[in-house]
């Protein structure tokens, strides 16, 4: 089903949201038909509990849905997702009960319990439409479930139909459907134009590596967004085993996640020059495999010692952020499913981050809470600088005793954003790993609410 409100219609349903507790007092004021039914059907306002009221005929007159106690909300991100969809289809208008600081998340979540996963197989949802809930700007909640469906649809297509010129042509769509331009570099064209840790990275695939470079909006201040598009990751030669392979279809997730940030901040018109950077390769093996002990020299001249080839990301995003950091943008973003580090620390649900200024830090975190979009900072810690030079190049790009492999990422990474003061750094993992409200198990959409909420802000819009 498209993710969006339904229209105003006098075919809708009232659909009363009751928190546990909660139930006889709105039971006070039924007719005892209604009370009869409820108390039958045993329903408490438990979160994610609902019920279907019928009417003296039989058919649906209204329904019930479970808020749950503040401790059970405080564990559940879309607290109404839970019951839309033991609703079952129709078109249901919140009468009462839902709290007016929460329909914002509340809508969004329902809309996302509408999501399904369906090029190969229909996983559509049986879930029924909502009309937006008062006070609730209905076309910005519907551009962000947009934005997550793209961004979950990009991460859950398998490498076969998701490589690297697949990654190049959503890019080319998105740019389409918005006025941007895009320019692509491929192939050996890269050596010619100075990106030669993306093209080391990505020559042993069949599938040309290539750097995605789109442009939008010609007056404002300027943002910088890049992506890791790892299309595939085998590990190169220091190959993984099959069970850490079984998901790198997912390595592409901070391209994902960019190009859904970026359709947000193009569908709602912000006042600003938008740039999104996609490195897009696959980490292949080959001859030409790039192999542990070279050594390659960065577009910004550093040299990498490189002590294992599955710490590729940080590579490809080294000469992307270096070419973003040449523009001086007034902020530059990266996202990338880079660290395993990361997942050790926060787990999958977290979205660790990183940044250059305490006033960057601080609007990420604050409008992270408002958007129900989970987030974590994480330090550059200066002294660890030291483990990422090997002294016989200027960085290490896997450096040995697996401490701080997190922040050692993002300290490699802020080596390459030298003239732009403001940059935040996000390594997310880019997947839902169990089914939850409103989040189907699969490719997910991480920081990115906490960011277009921290813009206007950051970027005085």
């Amino acid at each position: 089903m498209p993710l969006e409100f339904a229209p105003n219609s006098a075919d809708a349903l009232d659909l009363h949201v009751i928190a546990k507790g909660e139930v006889e007092d709105w039971l006070a004021g039924q007719p005892d038909r209604v009370r009869n039914w409820v108390t039958a059907q045993g329903f408490d306002g438990a979160l994610g509990a609902s019920l279907v009221i019928p009417d003296a005929n039989g058919h649906p007159e209204m329904a019930l849905a479970g808020y749950g106690t503040p401790d059970a909300r405080r564990r559940t991100r879309y607290v109404l997702a839970a019951a839309a969809v033991g609703l079952g289809r129709g078109t249901w208008r919140i009468a009462s009960g839902l709290p007016a600081e929460d329909a914002e998340v509340e809508a969004l979540g329902w809309l996302l319990a509408g999501y399904g996963f369906s090029k190969y197989a229909d996983q559509t949802p049986k879930v029924g439409s909502l009309i937006a809930p008062e006070g609730v700007d209905a076309a910005r909640i519907e551009v962000l479930a947009a934005a997550e469906a793209r961004t979950r649809d990009l991460i859950n297509i398998p490498t076969e139909h998701m490589g690297p010129a697949d990654l190049e042509q959503a890019a080319r769509d998105l740019a389409a459907e918005h006025g941007a331009k895009i320019d692509v570099t491929v192939g050996e064209d890269l050596l010619k134009n100075n990106f030669p840790m993306i093209h080391t990275v990505g020559r042993a695939s069949a599938s040309a590596p290539r750097l995605i470079d789109m442009r939008w909006g010609d007056s404002g201040p300027k943002l910088t967004l890049v992506g890791k598009g790892v299309c595939f990751d085998t590990g190169g030669l220091n190959l993984k085993p099959g069970s850490s392979m079984g998901l790198m279809k997912k390595d592409m997730g901070g391209a994902a996640n960019v190009l859904g940030l970026a359709h947000a901040i193009m569908a709602l018109g912000l006042p600003l020059q938008l740039r999104v950077l996609v490195p897009a390769v696959e980490n292949s093996v080959s001859s030409n495999s790039f192999r542990p002990q070279d050594i390659l020299t960065s577009r910004k001249g550093l040299t990498v010692e490189i002590n294992n080839t599955d710490a590729e990301g940080r590579l490809v995003l080294a000469d992307a952020l270096a070419l973003a950091d040449e523009d001086k943008p007034d902020l530059v973003i990266s996202m990338a499913t880079l660290t395993g580090a990361a997942r050790v620390a926060v787990g999958p649900d977290l979205a660790p981050y990183f940044a250059t200024t305490p006033e960057l830090a601080n609007a990420v975190a604050t409008a992270a809470v408002t958007a129900a979009d989970p987030v974590w900072q994480m330090p550059f810690h200066d002294p660890y600088e030291k483990m990422i030079e090997p002294g016989i190049a200027d960085l290490d790009n896997a450096p040995a005793g697996g401490f701080a492999g997190a922040i050692t990422a993002a300290l490699f990474l802020r080596r390459f954003v030298t003239d732009t003061p403001r940059y935040a750094h996000f390594d997310i993992y880019g997947w839902q790993p169990a089914a939850a409200p409103g989040r189907t198990k699969g490719g997910a959409m991480q920081g990115v609410r906490a960011i277009l909420g921290a813009l206007p802000e950051l970027l005085d819009l």
